[in-house]
């Protein structure tokens, strides 16, 4: 095929995850879990392994309802594959490439095994309870390698109580929020297709239709992956795990950050040199950093970019547990997400997150926590420092002669750690600000006076977060060159029923009209090159950067609401459709009537403005279940 992607057949594929790592004892080859009925492989609980092998269950007529254009071109398969028997088989779960039926030989399907903190409480062994891996895949010319996992393909021995099934709801969620996110630059998981199962019908708060998703990233393993190995003392897998993690998963130990110059009080730990070789030890003794140490705080610094990316972009992922949480550093496992409509800080898209654990303003602090949850039990190779490949240490464990300096070590460690975490989100965090507000330059003084003043106006006036941004990208400074001219274009960012009932509609242009009058200095001071003035064409230079970075368009829960109920009980099929389009192509004016070489799109002006216009005022800030 051509360059744009290589068939299914050819496309690269490998099973380094399941041989690098050890199964579960009960199916210690895929051939022994082949053999077994379908039926028989039932949820228990599986001890000093780290996954089992596990097929999918055959789905019967699965009809594919959407594919991504940006995730065929990535993983590296050619869009006219998607319209194959092949590519339909194999998102449903039915066709195994790379296992050899009649030879009980090749690479096999598996889930995962993992635990977690939920809620703050320990839950024991969870797993890939409906998702199986099939294969990883290896993009031919970017060389990108992704693990490829259906979401819904049945019961594994991680499903507990539950039935190893997705419903279309839930599913729809997932794929569109995973691609959206990747379209606003959101590190995340991905999804290629979804797949609606029509002799599926799943029970969850009512009866509903079976649906499955094949998602892809570059790794699935989570901080629960650690935890369940912390708690049943499997401190051989630890090592083993952490050391598969940094070999293949991210490229090698040399790729993982030197020591900071001064890692209890980081200036600025957003670019630490990297090439240390596996076996250096790096700083004092009461805080010496092995190469466990910078595999931990490479898997914090990842995680530091991602919630500064949510808090950024208002997003939530709304159950923001252990085993939600990515080694990777990536947006995972999507239940009652949202994007923030009016701003509020205490707002949880979870229903059932009654002490608001999950709540945007509470994201950074609960993935720290989560953090120091995979610092405890990575805690033994952290502190024992630079006898960490002592002979005695790797077979036998700390001596009680160390256990005091090896746990003054790692809790320095953790505590660093910590400060670098923080470090690099708001490094991260002010970087992003400062391009959402359209400045070429952070100064100290935006953090107040800017960004606190922005996110403080549009709470006290119940603004809508996302319009914010958009509704500023559009303004010329023209348009806000005096006070009463800032007076009367602050509508703009009022809701159609206009300001809150609290304050009257002159205070309320009043107190976005001040604000826009700091802002409008800083962009001068940025873009007028010394003068005190901006050229009309440096404006429009301005306007068009705040756009690619200041979505039109995103996923709302009552989008998403509305177009569940219009597929799933009216048969529309074009509305997802429209739906990925444009939460692929999220920065755009406009979309019908454009051209684009992603996808055939039919537009439709009016759906498009309603998506992106206001919210109804009942429909704002939605919450789910679990369930969704």
């Amino acid at each position: 095929m051509s360059s744009t992607g290589v068939s299914l057949r050819d496309l690269p594929k490998s099973w380094r995850f399941t041989e690098a790592l050890p199964p579960d004892a009960t199916f210690p080859t895929p051939a022994d879990s082949h053999k077994t009925p379908r039926d028989q492989i039932r949820p228990r609980t599986v001890q000093k392994a780290l996954y089992t092998w596990v097929r999918p269950e055959e789905q019967k007529d699965p009809e594919l309802l959407c594919v991504s254009p940006a995730a065929l071109k990535d993983i590296g398969i050619h869009p006219e594959e998607a319209k194959t028997e092949e590519f339909r088989q194999l998102v449903a779960g039915n066709r195994l490439l790379g296992w050899d039926e009649e030879k009980l030989e090749g690479g096999y399907p598996w889930a995962q095994c993992y635990g977690g903190f939920q809620f703050g409480s320990w839950a024991g062994q969870l797993g890939d309870g409906r998702a199986i891996s099939l294969f990883e895949a290896t993009n031919p010319e970017t060389k990108e390698r992704y693990e490829l996992q259906l979401k819904g393909a049945g019961m594994t021995p991680y499903s507990r109580f539950a039935d190893g099934k997705a419903v279309l709801r839930s599913s729809i969620r997932e794929f569109v929020v995973s691609e959206s996110l990747n379209a606003l630059g959101i590190p995340t998981t991905r999804a290629l297709s979804l797949s609606l199962l029509p002799h599926s019908q799943v029970l969850r708060e009512r009866m509903e239709p079976g649906a499955i998703v094949l998602r892809f990233a570059q790794s699935w393993l989570r901080l629960g992956t650690f935890d369940i190995l912390r708690a049943r003392g499997n401190r051989d897998l630890i090592r083993q795990l952490s050391t598969y993690i940094a070999e293949d998963v991210l490229g090698g130990w040399d790729t993982l950050p030197a020591r900071l110059d001064n890692p209890s009080e980081p200036v600025d730990a957003s670019t630490p040199t990297r090439g240390v070789e596996a076996s250096e030890i790096q700083g004092p003794d009461d805080a010496a950093e092995n190469r466990f140490t910078r595999l931990y705080r490479e898997v914090a610094r990842r995680n530091a970019v991602t919630v500064a990316h949510w808090q950024a972009y208002g997003f939530m992922n709304g159950v923001l547990n252990t085993d939600n949480t990515s080694i990777f550093g990536l947006s995972m496992d999507y239940g009652p997400f949202a994007f923030m409509d009016n701003f509020d800080p205490a707002y949880t898209p979870n229903h059932d997150d009654h002490m608001l654990r999950y709540s945007y303003k509470n994201q950074p602090t609960i993935i720290w926590w989560n953090l120091v949850r995979l610092g405890e039990a990575l805690g033994e190779t952290l502190g024992i420092g630079a006898q960490v490949d002592d002979p005695t240490f790797v077979e036998k464990g700390i001596e009680e002669s160390q256990e005091k300096a090896v746990i003054a070590r790692a809790e320095k460690i953790i505590t660093q750690v910590g400060e670098e975490f923080k470090s690099v989100f708001l490094a991260e965090y002010k970087k992003l600000m400062t391009r959402r507000l359209g400045l070429l330059s952070f100064k100290t003084s935006d953090f107040e006076e800017l960004f606190s003043e922005a996110l403080d106006t549009m709470e006290s006036l119940e603004l809508d977060f996302t319009h914010f941004f958009r509704r500023l990208s559009a303004l010329r400074l023209e348009q806000i060159a005096t006070p009463e001219a800032r007076k009367e274009i602050a509508s703009v960012f009022f809701h159609q029923e206009g300001p809150p009932k609290l304050v009257t509609e002159d205070e309320a242009r009043g107190q976005i009209a001040k604000w826009l009058q700091a802002w409008r200095s800083r962009i001068v001071e940025d873009w007028g090159e010394g003068s005190d003035t901006v050229s009309a064409a440096m404006d429009e230079e301005r306007r068009a950067a705040m756009k690619r970075v200041n979505p039109n368009f995103i996923p709302r829960g009552w989008i998403l609401d509305e177009v569940i109920r219009r597929v799933e009980k009216d048969g529309d099929r074009e509305v997802l459709d429209q739906l990925m389009h444009m939460a692929l192509n999220p920065f755009q004016d406009r979309w019908s009537g454009e051209v684009h070489n992603e996808a055939e799109y039919q537009g439709n002006e009016e759906q498009e403005q309603r998506w992106t216009g206001d919210v109804p005022r009942f429909e704002r800030a939605m919450q789910c279940s679990c369930s969704s």
